[in-house]
């Protein structure tokens, strides 16, 4: 896996390494459409589909924040998300088996090439770990399918918050017994990893082009100017 990381005082001293998942670690997009062609029997489109609940997940973790909807695990929301948008596809009549296996979908998603070779490297040195929106079991059950070696699962479930809210990002040293400087947060996702920084973690940008379908451009700023 390959990581910007800036060159600046103490990176050696850096003892863990927490990364986001979805998008970061796993490629979501092909996974889920590989579902919901499977379960869905080509009614609808797979990939507009993939993109159309892919782009409820921030809104729906919004209405977690901002305190319109009590605390919901990802599984929740992507459920909610998905009752949804099998209306607006037109498939209402999707029977609740299949709704329940379209969810974990979200658990059966592939990792990017490099990563599971890019983690065993960084484990010798490192603990390594999730820094995720995703729920416990999802991660788990996700790790267990893709041979991801996370030595801890780290989830804004444990905490109940999702990201950007800064109790996510002070779980992680506080949960492993470090500094905030000790821990770096390696992530596809400016956004994510400038909340991170303003918590004092380090931060490690991955560029992934190809997470929405080989549409995913740059990060406007360079990323070595979102690293500490």
């Amino acid at each position: 896996m390959a990581a910007s990381t800036a060159a600046a005082p103490g990176l050696r001293d850096v003892r863990a390494l927490v990364f986001d998942v979805f998008g970061t670690v796993v490629d979501w997009r092909p996974g889920v459409a590989r579902d919901v062609r499977a379960l869905l029997d080509g009614k609808v489109d797979p990939e507009a589909f993939a993109d159309a609940w892919r782009g409820r997940y921030l809104p729906s973790m919004d209405r977690v924040r901002r305190g319109e909807q009590p605390w919901t695990n990802l599984d929740g929301l992507h459920r909610e998300s998905l009752d949804e948008l099998l209306v607006e596809f037109g498939v209402a009549d999707v029977p609740e088996p299949a709704r329940a296996e379209l969810v974990l979908a979200w658990h059966r998603l592939d990792p990017w090439p490099d990563v599971v070779d890019g983690l065993i490297r960084l484990k010798r040195d490192h603990v390594i770990g999730t820094l995720s929106n995703g729920n416990v079991a999802l991660l788990v059950h996700m790790a267990k399918r893709a041979g991801l070696p996370w030595d801890v699962i780290l989830s804004a479930e444990l905490v109940g918050h999702y990201k950007p809210d800064p109790e996510i990002y002070d779980a992680a040293p506080r949960l492993l017994g470090l500094a905030p400087e000790q821990v770096m947060l390696v992530a596809a996702h400016v956004d994510d990893l400038a909340a991170a920084r303003s918590r004092g973690l380090r931060t490690a940008y991955v560029h992934r082009p190809d997470e929405r379908g080989g549409v995913t451009a740059p990060p406007t700023t360079d990323p070595q100017a979102d690293l500490n």
